[in-house]
């Protein structure tokens, strides 16, 4: 439902210069009845000036006598032909100054892991220029060499609802048009609760680390007892002479 220019400012006035319920301003104004109420008690809206909706062209004054006659009438905001068709100002979204100078950095983070995004989808996602983005795609921000990427979601300068959505939009534009994706790629085309609703993929035990390419069960030479080496001693490896042999060897020197 469209509200009245200054609503607030409206329902003093009609508070203060009609006999309508609290119900009908609260609907014609969008706020609540209590809060109308309140600005009868002087408890709300203190020191606010009443703004007259008839005067301004907003209200027909026929609306408030048909109001006051009927108390479930409900107020209709004056047809006003200049604003058929009015859209709201796009821009780039507002960044509280707080937080403006971690804007480059997010901006390299979405340049770095979503490069597939277009400069006038990141300029809509955190409120930035296209001239900046641009110099840090090109590595000649004044500031490069201390900028570090950022998620502009940890940032606080979008959410991750938002950045997901321009995300799939991206991957989808992708599709339409026949690239095809390395798997990097597609790893960061992939939303938050698909990725979270993934299953682990399988890693290999940091104990083992370097020998990935061996078996982990069994012997892989198989179990046929041809194929297998002979077990050999110490004795048979360095060739050592039998221990009776060596004491037959010095009863025939004494002889």
């Amino acid at each position: 439902m469209n509200k009245p220019l200054m609503a607030k400012a409206t329902a003093v006035w009609l508070v203060d210069n009609t006999t309508i319920s609290f119900k009908q301003i609260a609907d014609f104004c969008g706020l609540h009845e209590l809060e109308v109420q309140g600005i009868a008690d002087g408890d709300v809206a203190a020191g606010v000036k009443g703004f007259d909706p008839v005067a301004n062209n907003q209200l027909d004054q026929i609306e408030i006598d048909r109001a006051e006659k009927d108390p479930i009438h409900k107020l209709k905001l004056k047809y006003n032909a200049a604003a058929v068709g009015e859209e709201k100002r796009r821009g780039p979204r507002y960044t509280p100054l707080s937080k403006r100078q971690d804007r480059p950095n997010s901006i390299l983070w979405l340049v770095k892991f979503h490069p597939e995004l277009t400069d006038g989808q990141i300029s809509k996602l955190v409120g930035t220029t296209k001239p900046t983005i641009q110099s840090i795609r090109e590595r000649t921000h004044w500031n490069i060499s201390n900028m570090q990427p950022i998620d502009p979601v940890a940032l606080g300068l979008c959410k991750q609802t938002e950045l997901d959505a321009v995300v799939q939009k991206a991957a989808a534009k992708r599709a339409a048009d026949g690239d095809v994706m390395t798997d990097d790629e597609r790893r960061k085309l992939v939303s938050t609760e698909q990725s979270l609703a993934a299953e682990p993929e399988p890693k290999i035990p940091s104990s083992i680390s370097g020998l990935e390419t061996f078996t982990l069960g069994g012997d892989p030479r198989g179990d046929d007892e041809d194929n297998q080496d002979p077990i050999v001693d110490a004795d048979s490896f360095f060739n050592l002479p039998d221990k009776d042999t060596d004491d037959e060897d010095d009863e025939d020197d004494n002889r």
